[in-house]
C-alpha cells in the first residue's frame, strides 16, 4: 500500500472496507470509552481534593471551639463572670462531711437491748 493510497484513503472504499471501517468504529468507541473514563476519574480527583481541603477547614475549625472551650472552662475566667453577676469566691475553706452510716441492729441485738 502506497502512501498515496493512503492519503486518498482507498482503504476505505476497497472491496474488503468493510473490515477496515469495523476496526476504525472499534478505536473510535474505545476512544470514546477511555475519554469518558478519564473524565470520571478527575471528577474523582477534584471531589477528593474538595474534601481533603474541607476536613482541614474542620478540624482548624474543631482545634479553635477546643482551646476557646478550655479558656471559658479555666477557674479565672468562671470567676470573672461570676464577679459581673456580684456572686464572690469563698474566703472560707471547704469542709469535708462525713456521714456515718448506723449500722442495722440484728434481731438479736434489739431483742436485747
Amino acid at each position: 500500500m502506497s502512501i498515496y493510497n493512503l492519503l486518498k484513503a482507498r482503504f476505505l472504499i476497497d472491496d474488503d472496507a468493510v473490515k477496515n471501517w469495523r476496526f476504525i468504529v472499534f478505536l473510535i468507541g474505545l476512544a470514546i470509552v477511555m475519554i469518558a473514563n478519564t473524565q470520571s476519574y478527575e471528577q474523582k480527583v477534584f471531589k477528593i481534593a474538595e474534601l481533603t481541603s474541607e476536613v482541614k477547614e474542620l478540624r482548624s475549625e474543631f482545634v479553635d471551639r477546643r482551646s476557646e472551650l478550655m479558656k471559658l472552662r479555666m477557674e479565672s475566667t468562671v470567676s470573672e463572670k461570676m464577679i459581673e453577676r456580684e456572686i464572690f469566691p469563698s474566703t472560707v475553706p471547704p469542709v469535708k462531711i462525713k456521714v456515718k452510716k448506723e449500722e442495722e441492729k440484728s434481731f438479736l441485738k434489739k431483742l436485747w437491748q
